[in-house]
């Protein structure tokens, strides 16, 4: 027999194996990597209470643990973000920029989709982010949600064509959406209305998540014109008690895009990240400035894709 020391060691190879895929799941359900990561420690502790005689695929298992975990803290975290100040936005991560070059796990991860994806329902959601995003059959979808798989392809086919219709597929090149993101980001730090007309789609929308905590619009702005004039006035101004000579800007991979974060003193003060389309235009404007959100960019972790 097995000791036990020697049973744990195995429990927790086989978990710190499937240990990003879990956290990747889990962002995707909940938007924050705070949550994510809850959510991956829940289903460690429930993982090692597990009798593995009766587990045939740890993998499989794991996956199953944390999307229920991830379903329940997203039926909770929906009822205080209908309380939250202004307009919610998930948390940016850094990604490596390899994986901003198009690909399907790179666009899961954009801003853009996941504010699509805080549109489902929970269990839309689940299935959306299991069967699109990381291959799982319905068959094996259902056994995780605890559904018939006829009802599981219905919530599928239907959170797929909410997506769609809200988030068209962009053929837009990683370098394109590159050079556009640079051209936008130089024009709104100079705080240049003319040029940032020129990169704006004619009907952009500017999110900005202060959450209650700093300075921030408490709508979303919608057309050319007034987004940009709001961010011409925004440049050049103190924010959160530090004045313009004190901030820098870095460029960073965030969400599998082009951004920018500008920092104080003590640390990240904003992230900016753009949407393009297949026009070359900025189609939308994340603006990121809750500090709870601003925690894995001040850490410097990265996204496991």
């Amino acid at each position: 027999m097995r000791s036990s020391g020697r049973m744990s060691e195995e429990l927790a190879e086989v978990f710190g194996e499937y240990r990003n895929l879990l956290f990747a799941v889990a962002y995707r359900m909940l938007g924050t990597a705070a949550d994510a990561e809850d959510a991956v420690q829940d289903t460690w502790i429930r993982w090692a209470g597990v009798d593995r005689s009766g587990v045939a695929d740890p993998k499989a298992y794991l996956v199953r643990i944390t999307t229920n975990v991830a379903l329940d803290r997203l039926r909770s975290a929906q009822v205080r973000r209908e309380a939250y100040v202004g307009p919610w936005l998930p948390e940016p991560m850094l990604t490596s920029p390899d994986a901003a070059e198009g690909t399907e796990l790179s666009e899961s991860v954009s801003m853009a989709m996941l504010v699509v994806l805080e549109t489902l329902s929970p269990l839309e959601r689940a299935v959306f982010v299991l069967k699109e995003v990381f291959g799982f059959p319905y068959a094996e979808i259902a056994r995780s949600l605890d559904h018939s798989e006829p009802s599981v392809r219905q919530v599928g086919t239907r959170a797929r064509k909410h997506v769609e219709a809200r988030r068209p597929r962009f053929e837009t090149g990683g370098a394109q959406r590159r050079a556009v993101t640079e051209r936008f980001l130089d024009a709104a730090l100079g705080g240049d209305i003319n040029r940032l007309m020129e990169v704006l789609a004619p009907d952009v929308t500017l999110w900005t998540d202060g959450g209650g905590k700093v300075k921030a619009a408490r709508r979303t702005i919608h057309g050319a014109t007034k987004v940009g004039r709001f961010l011409a006035a925004v440049v050049g101004h103190p924010y959160g008690g530090v004045l313009p000579k004190d901030m820098r800007v870095r460029r960073i991979e965030a969400n599998g895009e082009p951004s920018m974060v500008i920092e104080g003193p003590g640390g990240p003060l904003t992230t900016i990240t753009c949407d393009v389309d297949d026009a070359g235009l900025v189609r939308a404007v994340h603006i990121v400035a809750n500090p709870d959100k601003l925690r894995a960019i001040a850490e410097g972790r990265e996204l496991p894709m």
